[in-house]
């Protein structure tokens, strides 16, 4: 498991377009972009007792979500995630999956996961099976992504957060879903081993503040 490095902050608006004009004349835009920015669906797991949620609100070091993600409403391309964080450093795991294999997973299908070979999904069936996960909420946001090579480094700015309200209607693009309270826009920066200076110095704005803003605890708010 590669451990990379993470920083959180809510920016303002204007803030987030400065970064942007800074950051597009020296990174390269991600290649999911269309027009600067691409739609982000994911669909987090979690279980009766709100296990994910609550060892996020309770800043416990050591912990993991699941979750399912397409981008830009195609939904011929899906993931299955699992993100961990350990001691403030993060890893994601991730497979693709068929429309079937979605399926599966929504519908808690535990014959039919059984038959798929992928350690990723088996792990989950696992926790579905052990802890009781769950598909919980869709969470939707706009994305704007650049990355740099060296240092692997990737810096997104979202905006537009919204809830499905505990919807778990994923695969339906025109599910609805509504503004997450008054969640700002967050800005990550995520590297391996070193953050090039130049990098560190085009983050770094004076308003800024460090965050522990989670997309997925903000669009608990209504359930």
């Amino acid at each position: 498991m590669k451990l990379r490095h993470e920083w959180k902050h809510e920016i303002s608006y204007s803030e987030a377009y400065a970064l942007k004009t800074r950051l597009s004349l020296v990174m390269e835009t991600d290649e999911n972009s269309i027009n600067g920015k691409y739609l982000v669906r994911s669909l987090y797991f979690d279980n009766l007792n709100d296990k994910v949620l609550r060892e996020k609100l309770d800043g416990v070091s050591r912990r993991e979500k699941f979750r399912l993600r397409y981008y830009n409403n195609n939904t011929d391309f899906i993931v299955l995630e699992k993100k961990s964080k350990l001691n403030g450093l993060c890893s994601k795991e991730k497979v693709q999956l068929n429309i079937e294999e979605v399926k599966a997973v929504l519908n808690s299908d535990f014959t039919a996961l059984e038959n798929i070979d992928k350690p990723l999904v088996q792990e989950l069936l696992l926790k579905m099976k052990t802890s009781g996960l769950r598909p919980k909420t869709i969470v939707d946001y706009d994305r704007e992504a650049f990355v740099f090579g060296p240092g692997n480094v990737r810096v997104t700015i979202d905006s537009n957060i919204r809830t499905g309200m505990m919807s778990t209607d994923f695969l339906n693009p025109n599910a609805i879903t509504i503004p997450a309270g008054d969640a700002p826009i967050v800005l990550e920066v995520k590297w391996d081993e070193f953050l090039p200076a130049f990098v560190r110095d085009l983050v770094q704005m004076k308003q800024c503040r460090t965050s522990a803003f989670s997309k997925y605890a903000s669009c608990r708010i209504y359930g």
